[in-house]
């Protein structure tokens, strides 16, 4: 059997700053909270969740933030701008939504559609393009760009393993296209990212079931690619390998979900831990920044 990979699962960053964190991705582009935890590889620091209603795969933005996070510069090696779509028709919606929130908008057009390109509050490249019905809201991820010093590189690996299809090849660009959402390559030859706030750490893959994923293992590190054992992510679980070019990859399964430990309608209302950090709750909560979450209402 050969193993699927839809698209995109989730785009996680770095943030120094969790408060304006919050606020710009819950208020300024109305996505939903639907998970507060700590990164499971440093309890200090926050790793914040956001996504559609449920947490559905394919719209999850995350962030570990941590206020020690020094400035990252975005460049080569690296996923350099994350688009989300959002309805036909909702374009001039979001220009005015952006910019009267004191976020510059610049309008591109590429690949014959319109990109709405601005930053957030750590100088993420962000990106809102046109796709599907539907009211204002942003829909899930469209897809996302990385800059490679030599895109070539990463064409097998896309197309012959990872399932792609290239649609649009230029000297500058290439744009390939999964089941749910594409990718971009960029050429970028001048100097490599450097990982910090404002830069993204992974891109991950969704795969539909654990059964898939460790078929996705056995066929990555068949064609030699380091890959990490599996890891439990309480709401996926995960393998990290890096693609040619740099980035590094991730392939997540779809469940269990983000109702595994809190009922839909309490989603991202207070810190969850896992079950192996929640005896020391009280310490990690002592170290980690204050963050304020709107006051539920009835």
């Amino acid at each position: 059997m050969k193993p699927t990979l839809p698209g995109l699962h989730h785009v996680t960053a770095i943030t120094g700053h969790a408060q304006k964190n919050h606020d710009f991705y819950t208020e300024t582009l109305g996505l939903r909270m639907v998970k507060l935890t700590v990164n499971f590889d440093d309890p200090s620091s926050y790793h914040l969740y956001y996504g559609d209603a449920s947490g559905s795969p394919g719209t999850i933005m995350t962030f570990f933030a941590s206020e020690n996070s020094y400035p990252g510069r975005i460049g080569a090696g690296q996923a350099t701008v994350t688009s989300f779509a959002v309805p036909i028709g909702s374009l001039s919606y979001w220009k005015n939504r952006l910019e009267s929130s004191g976020f510059p908008v610049k309008q591109l057009e590429v690949w014959g559609k319109t990109r709405l390109e601005f930053q957030d509050p750590d100088g993420l490249r962000l990106a809102l393009v046109e796709e599907g019905e539907g009211e204002r809201d942003i829909r899930g991820f469209a897809g996302v760009t990385l800059a490679q010093s030599n895109p070539a590189a990463s064409h097998a690996l896309l197309t012959e393993t990872l399932g792609f299809q290239l649609e649009e090849n230029t000297a500058e660009r290439k744009f390939y296209r999964s089941q749910t959402s594409w990718l971009e390559l960029a050429s970028d030859p001048g100097a490599p990212g450097r990982m910090g706030s404002g830069t993204v750490h992974h891109i991950a893959w969704r795969t539909p079931d654990d059964a898939n994923q460790a078929l996705w293992l056995e066929t990555l590190e068949s064609q030699g690619y380091r890959v990490s054992p599996i890891m439990d992510r309480n709401y996926f679980h995960s393998i990290y390998f890096r693609e040619p070019g740099g980035v590094l990859f991730e392939i997540a399964t779809d469940p269990p979900g983000f109702t595994v430990d809190q009922p839909l309608e309490e989603l991202g209302k207070k810190l969850v831990l896992p079950a192996w950090l929640e005896p020391s709750r009280e310490k990690i909560q002592r170290f980690l920044p204050k963050l304020t979450l709107p006051v539920a209402t009835k």
